[in-house]
């Protein structure tokens, strides 16, 4: 999944693995080793880490070794360095060794951001590993993982195996290899249900859609099974407050409009539009504006603004779904 944005080459002298997502980071780090070790078996890999080691360390590991052997440096952290030792990266990206391959991982952003523009500026081939905070972005990374197999997946299925597993990259590429190796054919939807049916009904996202349905029981049920276990809480508010907004976009967007047109104008795939549609009946416009508030309370609950953060979900869980309810009556 992760995007290269210069050479292709993980031999290039210098790497620059750039965001805060830490298996795009591995990945990024193992694919230069991995490299390293297919041109020479004996390669070594070396790793520093800011305010592990005392000034002039990273100039040691990166000096020519005198046998001619390959190494692999990696800085974990770059944007912590210290000034020194930034220094003597800067002066090691004008020359770098034929031998050594400089791996730099960055966070970005603007702490270290004179590090990064060096490496950017002396050529380096650069890995964008963004921390992936969108269900749409976790989407994508299950599509790519299925086609890195060459395997076939169905949307339904993806999107099935994002809603079961959350917003965890490493259990969402274990899911897939475990998919993979177990399952002759097309992946479909029914496929993921039997491998992680536990883990779907968990799910905030399922806690959300029962709630914005009006399904107040059998919300409640699947927030009791999420919270016994482990979904943090501040997933659950996030997903109860991306279902009202999605509800309340797509009341307000222009009717007749299809659905490839407003899922553009409103941020959405168009399946999820499909499905806001037949979750939107019953509500009103004060129906939103009362459950927003109800999440904002939940939300303000569950990060130590309450004593029961439990009990503030499952207050929100029950006025959404009221408020889903009202329209109908």
């Amino acid at each position: 999944m992760a995007r290269k944005t210069t050479t292709d080459d993980p031999l290039a002298p210098v790497t620059l693995a750039v965001g805060q997502e830490e298996l795009l980071l591995d990945r990024a780090v193992q694919q230069v080793v991995a490299g390293a070790r297919a041109a020479d078996p004996h390669t070594h890999v070396r790793g520093h880490k800011p305010h592990a080691r005392q000034p002039g360390t990273l100039a040691e590991l990166t000096s020519p070794s005198l046998f001619a052997e390959r190494k692999v440096v990696v800085v974990r952290n770059a944007q912590d360095l210290s000034a020194d030792t930034i220094k003597d990266v800067k002066g090691y990206l004008g020359t770098p060794a034929e031998e050594i391959t400089l791996v730099l991982l960055h966070a970005g952003g603007a702490k270290g951001k004179g590090l990064l523009d060096a490496a950017r500026k002396a050529g380096a081939r650069e890995v964008a590993c963004p921390k992936m905070t969108k269900p749409a972005d976790r989407l994508a990374f299950v599509r790519s993982e299925f086609r890195a197999t060459g395997r076939s997946a169905t949307p339904e299925a993806c999107q099935a195996l994002v809603d079961a597993i959350g917003s965890d990259l490493r259990e969402l590429a274990s899911a897939v290899s475990q998919l993979v190796a177990d399952v002759e054919g097309t992946i479909d939807e029914a496929v993921v249900a039997r491998y992680y049916t536990g883990r779907a009904e968990a799910s905030s996202f399922t806690v959300a859609d029962r709630a914005v349905e009006g399904r107040a029981a059998e919300a409640l049920e699947a927030l009791r099974w999420a919270v016994s276990t482990g979904v943090p809480p501040v997933l659950i508010t996030s997903a109860l407050a991306q279902g009202v907004r999605s509800i309340g976009k797509l009341a307000s967007a222009p009717r007749g409009a299809r659905p490839g047109d407003l899922a553009r104008e409103l941020g959405m795939p168009p399946w999820k539009i499909d499905r806001v549609r037949q979750q939107m009946r019953g509500w009103s416009a004060d129906g939103v504006a009362i459950a927003l508030r109800a999440v904002a309370e939940a939300d303000a609950g569950v990060k130590g603004g309450g004593d029961d953060p439990e009990y503030a979900l499952e207050k929100a869980v029950v006025t959404i779904a009221r408020a889903a309810r009202a329209g109908r009556r």
